[in-house]
């Protein structure tokens, strides 16, 4: 089930914090409960997508994006994902989590999340392909960029973000069409 109770208390929480810059990180705490666990007793991997829920939307708060997408009446939308897992995240076990996002092409926006343990080693990383969506299909990052009064120009994606939307661009689709 999705961690509704969760989601709002961190909006709730969220409100109190001072606005951020739509490309700033947003730093965020969360317990891995019971529920949260697969059958060897650490965080699911399908949670931690799940999880990560919960650090971009209070990020799109926090940065004005949710009011515009409710001006406009514009959704968001995962569009692609890539997540490196390297330390378990066993019960009880809180985490930091650092949400960012990096920049945009023509049509989607990029994210990065990562979870970070107490002893400061990062458990997993992941990057997220976003696209804001409209009555008519997916919107321009460009016109979020200007109801955000920002530059309509992204910043230079990461090298390697960059080989990763083009390794994926070559990716045949439906999937066993090549």
């Amino acid at each position: 089930m999705y961690p509704f109770i969760r989601m709002f208390y961190g909006l709730w929480k969220t409100r109190r914090m001072p606005p951020l810059a739509p490309l700033d990180t947003h730093v965020s705490y969360h317990t891995c409960l019971p529920w949260d666990l697969d059958l060897w007793y650490e965080l699911n991997n399908g949670r931690t997508l799940t999880l990560y829920d919960l650090g971009r939307i209070p990020l799109a708060q926090r940065a004005g994006i949710v009011p515009a997408l409710r001006k406009n009446r514009w959704g968001l939308t995962i569009a692609g994902v890539s997540v490196r897992y390297r330390k378990r995240i066993r019960m009880m076990e809180r985490i930091e989590m650092r949400s960012r996002m990096l920049g945009w092409d023509d049509r989607f926006v990029y994210l990065e999340q990562s979870m970070w343990k107490k002893d400061g080693t990062c458990a997993n990383h992941a990057l997220f392909r976003s696209a804001i969506t409209g009555k008519d299909g997916i919107v321009s990052p460009a016109l979020m960029a200007a109801e955000l009064n920002i530059p309509q120009q992204s910043p230079d994606l990461p090298d390697w973000v960059q080989r990763w939307i083009d390794a994926d661009a070559t990716r045949p689709w439906p999937p066993g069409s090549a």
